[in-house]
């Protein structure tokens, strides 16, 4: 899938979004492979550390649909803000592939880049498997 059509469902997705105490509304998708995109938005809670990203709400829409691929992923947010992921988000992200293609929404257009260029020297399973054997699927 053309990384700007991912981006429009991502704008759709921003329209769901529950932000009542910020107002930041942020919409999330995620390619999963043949022609398939999942969708997330954020959601705020009085808690504030309760709140989570639609980054993280697609991701984790996705594994719970069964796509056991995610391929690439699109955020937007404000029109007239940078929507880049934040770096819990980048993590999460780089449990998928360090490569995925990431576009996001800025107020001077779209920005395409990838994970591993946002997180560099990500921290993943290989970093786990010299303390104990990783899971096996």
């Amino acid at each position: 899938m053309q990384s700007d059509d991912l981006l429009e469902y991502a704008k759709r997705a921003r329209d769901r979004a529950y932000a009542p105490y910020s107002g930041f509304t942020v919409g999330a998708a995620v390619d999963v492979g043949e022609g398939v995109v999942v969708i997330g938005c954020n959601v705020e809670n009085a808690s504030y550390g309760l709140s989570i990203c639609a980054e993280r709400v697609a991701l984790c829409s996705a594994i719970a649909q069964g796509h056991a691929r995610i391929f690439a992923i699109a955020i937007a947010g404000p029109e007239s803000a940078q929507t880049a992921p934040c770096g819990a988000c980048r993590q999460f992200i780089a449990e998928f592939d360090r490569r995925m293609p990431v576009t996001f929404t800025t107020a001077a257009g779209p920005v395409k880049t990838t994970l591993e260029e946002l997180l560099p020297r990500s921290f993943g399973a290989s970093d786990l498997s010299s303390v104990r054997p990783l899971p096996t699927k």
